[in-house]
């Protein structure tokens, strides 16, 4: 688990019956125990908002403003480009994502300090948590997540040969593209090059950049505004230094009374810390803002020279562009420019040019047929191998004469392909059947399974994919609703095996399930039916007992179910 992500720490607050609550989690397997009603979904509904999930002001508890959100994820060095490509920053191994929703729906998202969108949450969220609700047994149903399923099994030299199959996949796109443009303006070539010569020399001559026009905005802003920028600043730092009254002055003064009593009251020695974290956060603003100011001085020149380039800039994104927002028209025709020199070459080229990229299409057809073959060799003899894993998972838990089958149906290669049988995945669809008895008929997932047995069937996937697959965080949510008995042990058997790969945190009502955890928390409702601050909590020896004793018959204090309890808790031990 050294090269996965896991999650140390979830704080939530506001959240549905929850006011404030606190995780520290570890690895292997945590269990999240409760009555029904005491929020332990609603930890998960906190999780679902820190990896972007949809923001609905109804999750914000009755009577308050917001809700927050926050996990701190542990990254290793063989993830951290994954993340730095989304723009989240790394600290220490470390990635800290919060979230807020006022109770009129507006979110905030901020990753290792950083504002970010909701949707580069969602992207990082295939690094760190995978969750499996009471219905995302659903989702096996679907053809698309089975091909991904036996995808993620298959490993690193299917990724290879997938990558290396887009690659010609774009290739051939691309060139298919410029052949239908060059045979459609072949009527009109001269117009068509002159142009595409025109914008050539007009992005050449201007050579704008990115966000060019915000940059210009924020700029010209700034210099109009220098007078009142010093004032203000001026003000600001006056406050903070002076004398008399200074902030920082104040809060040295402050500090200094506490510690003349924080020895009698630990509290008071917590206030007199906060106050020096104060102090120095002040302390360290004082020389940017210094800095700042003398930074600012009055350039009418410069402000001439921007307005002028803003003008420039909106003539020529007038002209060429298209949309109302201007940096985006412009983020547009700078990628277009790339192209440019290309289109050019196609059409000064005319019927010979044409007939060397129609022999270029037809080569990188060939190489894209060949990496499509590959694909559907390497699904075919993976299919088999996790089909045959995956059958001795569900023999194990409790389905003893069941079995899975997965069917790779290819095209013929031999014969003429469509277009649109190459998709961005390769050319596979692919089936999951149940076979719930030796030579007995193949039915579809959908079909043939009950919901209980569908949950055992993704948690016999899940562990076998495991061990391939980068994600470091496992979440289910009630997925052993349907099960019990003996089939309920060996679920839990089971997610502990998946936890010696991965970290897996379950919401359970099955006491059996519970036993297995190396770590347990119990959601408790107060006596008024909210959940306090201290409303979880972890629990350990007779706690632990005691919790298992409730779940098994009602009663804590019950003799006999303690003592089945603790019958089930040394399950875990003897494994």
């Amino acid at each position: 688990m050294s090269e996965r992500t896991f999650l140390e720490e979830i704080h939530i607050k506001n959240i549905g019956v929850i006011t404030a609550a606190q995780l520290e989690l570890s690895k292997g397997l945590t269990v999240l125990t409760g009555e029904t009603g005491a929020g332990k979904t609603m930890i998960l509904t906190a999780l679902n908002l820190v990896l972007g999930g949809k923001a609905e002001s109804t999750l914000v508890r009755s009577g308050e403003d917001r809700l927050s959100a926050s996990a701190l994820f542990s990254i290793p060095k063989a993830r951290v480009s994954s993340f730095e490509e989304l723009g989240l920053e790394i600290e220490n191994g470390t990635l800290t994502i919060s979230r807020n929703v006022t109770k009129d729906g507006k979110s905030k998202a901020i990753a290792s300090g950083v504002a970010v969108s909701a949707n580069t949450l969602t992207e990082a969220s295939s690094h760190l948590i995978e969750i499996h609700g009471q219905s995302s047994g659903l989702s096996i149903t679907k053809g698309s997540r089975q091909r991904e399923l036996l995808d993620r099994y298959a490993g690193e030299p299917f990724r290879k040969n997938l990558l290396a199959y887009q690659q010609y996949l774009t290739q051939y796109i691309e060139i298919k593209s410029r052949i239908n443009d060059l045979k459609k303006s072949a009527a009109s070539r001269e117009e068509a090059l002159a142009s595409l010569q025109l914008f050539s020399q007009a992005i050449a001559k201007l050579s704008p950049k990115l966000n060019e026009f915000k940059s210009i905005d924020d700029e010209i802003s700034k210099l109009s505004s220098v007078e009142e920028l010093r004032v203000s600043i001026s003000f600001a730092l006056a406050a903070l230094e002076s004398e008399d009254s200074g902030a920082i002055n104040s809060l040295g003064q402050a500090k200094k009374s506490l510690d003349t009593v924080k020895g009698k009251d630990s509290q008071v020695e917590k206030f007199s810390d906060e106050f020096n974290e104060a102090f120095f956060i002040l302390a360290d603003l004082m020389p940017n803002l210094t800095s700042y100011l003398e930074s600012l001085e009055a350039d009418p020149q410069r402000l001439d020279f921007l307005q002028d380039r803003k003008s420039e800039l909106s003539s020529f994104v007038k002209k060429w562009g298209e949309g109302a927002d201007l940096d985006q028209s412009l983020s547009a025709l700078i990628d277009r420019s790339k192209t440019v020199s290309a289109q050019m070459e196609d059409l000064s080229g005319g019927e010979e040019r044409l007939g060397v990229l129609e022999k270029e299409l037809n080569q990188i057809r060939k190489s894209l047929l060949t990496e499509a073959k590959a694909l559907s060799k390497l699904r075919n003899d993976f299919s088999v191998k996790l089909a045959d894993e995956v059958s001795a998972e569900m023999h194990s838990l409790s389905m003893p004469q069941t079995n899975l089958r997965i069917e790779v149906s290819s095209p013929d290669y031999d014969a003429s392909l469509k277009e649109s049988d190459f998709t961005s995945f390769g050319c596979d669809s692919i089936n999951m059947y149940l076979q719930t008895h030796r030579d007995g008929p193949l039915v579809s997932i959908a079909k043939g399974a009950s919901g209980g047995e569908m949950s055992r069937v993704m948690l016999a996937l899940e562990v076998v994919i495991a061990a391939s697959n980068p994600v470091g965080t496992y979440i289910f949510d009630e997925v052993d609703a349907g099960v019990g008995g003996a089939a309920a042990i060996e679920v839990g058997r089971r997610l502990h095996v998946l936890s010696k790969n991965a970290q897996v945190i379950v919401v359970t009502h099955l006491p059996q399930v519970a036993a297995w955890g190396d770590s347990h928390y119990v959601v408790e409702k107060s006596n008024d039916g909210t959940v306090v601050s201290s409303g979880v909590n972890r629990v350990d020896g007779d706690e632990r007992v005691s919790e298992i004793a409730r779940m098994l018959a009602g009663l804590q204090e019950s003799s006999s179910a303690k003592e089945h309890a603790s019958e089930l808790l040394e399950m875990r031990i003897k494994g």
